[in-house]
């Protein structure tokens, strides 16, 4: 339980808060007092004595006295309105567009093309009508036109400030009232409030509670851009994920022209969806079959390639799945690119354990094309097939499909929306699927034309369908 509020804390120009259980504490420590946890303690800002914001709080009943209440059948349930940003795969990403006051966090690796997007962005919503403000803390505003001229956008009316005080930040917000505000990026900009450096955790913390105040109060849009780790997360505390409405990830190799957009957390649309956009001289362009990216064009069928039909949100996506068998030394290695690696693990287990296919002497290296991550466990089956195939040597049939996820007693179970999969499959020109049971038609159901559904149970049942269409 946290400790009481006093007024010796109240007296400190800021306090130390545990984010684990919300202890105070007048001084930084490495161990909150209250629950024992380590590194834990962030400084904040702490309410004056007799002030209105009192943060912290009096431990009862509040001078200001008790909020109205409201039933939740009484209160009217209106359709969210949208603007569209004029990017149709960032819309789709977005759930249809912007929302008035709501509050984006978008995060990628250096140079993926975050400020290329948002510039985009900007400049459509300002030639539609939309009142759209560009602030950017990395670079100067000469920068941000050089960038927009490269673009082509050189009448671009889109108004840039230049600025990371969160103070002037918001005062030119307020007085300008834009219908979405780009802030480039969130870990540049600080407040007079806290004396740690910018892009510290208080700091962070603090201007993104601030500034999703302010979107909440007078309905503007806001996007904040942030930093990534090493790991690919989304540096800064972890509220900043729970603070705003919508969470995107920048994903793809900087080496390549192809960018994907991820939504990971949406309270105005569905999660998952991705956008794909690919980079060129104009910038960001969306891609309107994304399956033709993630397939290789082979002449002719070759070993360890199976194409798998993901499901990205609402999008069926082909995706090529290859796999590599060789002879390893003491100490086989196991590696996967795009794919879960423990999933990789437990999947040669299960193939060893009921299939009979034994890779424990054997390096073995699986890739998913085009750099897209796959996560979603429906791939293991494809993932099992294309080790198999590239272990005995022999390439699988052209025009193959597979997907299902594999459990460990060796099943093979259901997809979530396989209809959908597989008219997407037949859709590109595939002939031939190997699927769990409960996603193949039922009986009297409409066939998928041009498609030769080969349903399984078993993993051992579909190794035995592979050997069959060789």
């Amino acid at each position: 339980m946290a400790p009481p509020y006093t007024r010796a804390m109240a007296k400190e120009k800021t306090l130390f808060v545990c984010s684990e259980c919300g202890g105070t504490s007048p001084k930084w420590l490495g161990r909150c007092p209250s629950c024992g946890a380590w590194n834990t303690l962030i400084e904040q800002v702490a309410a004056a004595p007799g002030g209105g914001n009192n943060r912290f709080g009096a431990p009862y009943a509040s001078l200001a006295g008790s909020a109205e209440l409201a039933v939740l059948s009484e209160i009217e349930a209106t359709d969210i309105e949208r603007t569209p940003t004029g990017l149709d795969e960032l819309d789709r990403v977005l759930g249809g567009g912007i929302v008035d006051g709501g509050v984006t966090l978008i995060g990628g690796d250096p140079g993926i093309g975050k400020s290329t997007l948002l510039l985009q962005a900007t400049d459509a919503l300002q030639r539609a009508g939309r009142n759209a403000l560009y602030i950017t803390g990395e670079e100067s505003g000469a920068q941000v036109a050089l960038r927009s001229r490269r673009l082509g956008l050189e009448l671009s009316q889109v108004q840039v400030l230049a600025e990371i005080q969160l103070e002037k930040i918001l005062a030119t917000l307020d007085a300008t009232r834009p219908a979405i505000a780009v802030i480039d990026s969130i870990q540049t900009v600080y407040s007079d409030q806290l004396t740690s450096a910018p892009g510290s955790v208080a700091q962070v913390r603090e201007c993104a509670a601030h500034l999703t105040r302010f979107a909440k109060a007078s309905g503007t849009a806001v996007v904040l851009v942030g930093h990534v780790t090493k790991e690919g997360a989304l540096a800064g505390p972890r509220v900043l994920e729970h603070m705003v409405d919508t969470v995107l990830y920048f994903e793809g190799d900087t080496h390549s022209s192809f960018r994907l957009v991820r939504a990971i957390k949406n309270r105005f649309g569905a999660v998952n969806e991705i956008g794909v956009f690919a980079m060129t001289e104009r910038g960001l362009k969306g891609v309107a079959n994304p399956s033709a990216i993630f397939l290789s064009q082979h002449a002719e069928p070759v070993p360890g390639s199976v194409v798998l039909v993901t499901l990205e949100g609402t999008r069926p996506m082909l995706v090529e799945i290859q796999a590599l068998v060789d002879n390893g030394g003491p100490s086989p290695r196991r590696l996967s690119v795009g794919l879960d690696r423990d999933r990789l693990a437990m999947l040669l287990a299960v193939l060893h354990r009921h299939a009979g296919v034994a890779c424990m002497d054997q390096d073995v290296f699986v890739n998913a094309v085009g750099g897209v991550r796959i996560s979603e466990p429906a791939a293991d089956l494809a993932v099992m097939l294309a080790i198999t195939s590239s272990l005995r040597g022999k390439p699988l049939p052209k025009g193959f499909i597979a997907f299902g996820e594999v459990g460990l007693a060796g099943e093979v179970r259901p997809a979530p929306r396989g209809q959908e999969r597989l008219r997407e499959a037949a859709k590109l020109g595939f002939s031939v699927a190997v699927v769990p049971k409960a996603n193949a038609p039922r009986k009297g159901a409409k066939e998928i034309e041009g498609l030769t559904i080969h349903p399984v149970e078993r993993i051992e049942e579909a190794m035995n369908v592979v050997r069959g269409l060789e």
